[in-house]
């Protein structure tokens, strides 16, 4: 963590985290649309872009975006995953913000629509630490998903919330959040940045469970909209290693590692 001095700032500041693997087609749209959102909804804000080894113009298109934007962009030259993304997204993210900032993670492929962060926004201010964008709250929709992976993706919640209840949360899954920046900046401060181990998209899954043990956090849903009707390319998530990869952090996990 940095320990160098940073100037006060009065008001809260939104950080936008966005792990980013080939989506020179999405990332320029989403980002258009954060700042629409973050400038109708009054929030100051930036946005860190953590480029996974692109093949395409991702990178080039982050940075062509930071001249005009509020846009921070690290890159890794060699794909590395998307637990290693988010880990390098949300340490640079914490060792930027003040502490009463929020940090925000979603997807960079244009399912997850920035206008929610402002929910988000306020049940952090009503003193949830950690806020979920939920799939299975009331008024949630989603479209473009397949049947199975829906399917999978529920029963998968069932067994989270069975084996490693957090009251508030349901969705285990879902990467788009909001975190208190001082939760983040307190478990890295301990555990620095071995807090984040988990390479794949099982990642997600772990944060939860890891912050489930963290004292006196308060955990909250806001109802998401899914739109992966409108995601560009194909899903970058291996299904099956995915859920073997799931199933042995669980049983690691339960049986105390």
């Amino acid at each position: 963590m940095s320990t160098e001095a940073k100037p006060l700032r009065r008001h809260q500041h939104i950080w936008v985290v966005l792990p980013a693997f080939n989506e020179e087609k999405s990332l320029p749209l989403l980002l258009a649309a954060i700042d629409e959102s973050m400038f109708e909804a009054g929030l100051t804000y930036r946005v860190v872009v953590v480029d996974d080894g692109s093949s395409d113009r991702t990178y080039e298109i982050a940075q062509e975006a930071a001249k005009a934007l509020p846009v921070e962009v690290e890159r890794h030259k060699v794909n590395q995953g998307l637990g290693m993304t988010i880990r390098d997204g949300l340490v640079k993210a914490a060792e930027l913000a003040e502490p009463k900032d929020l940090i925000v993670t979603m997807d960079a492929d244009n399912s997850h629509s920035p206008e929610l962060i402002l929910r988000m926004v306020r049940l952090a201010r009503e003193g949830h630490d950690v806020v979920v964008a939920s799939r299975y709250q009331p008024g949630s929709r989603v479209r473009g998903v397949p049947f199975v992976r829906r399917l999978l993706s529920y029963w998968g919640g069932w067994l989270f919330r069975l084996l490693f209840p957090i009251p508030g949360i349901k969705d285990y899954t879902c990467g788009y959040r909001a975190y208190k920046a001082a939760v983040l900046q307190g478990v890295l401060a301990r555990h620095g940045k071995e807090f984040f181990d988990q390479e794949g998209f099982q990642a997600m899954v772990d944060i939860l469970l890891k912050l489930r043990r963290e004292p006196d956090l308060i955990f909250g849903e806001v109802p998401l909209v899914l739109r992966y009707d409108l995601k560009e390319g194909a899903s970058k998530m291996r299904v099956w290693r995915t859920i073997r990869n799931t199933l042995a952090l669980l049983a690691r996990r339960r049986l105390g590692g």
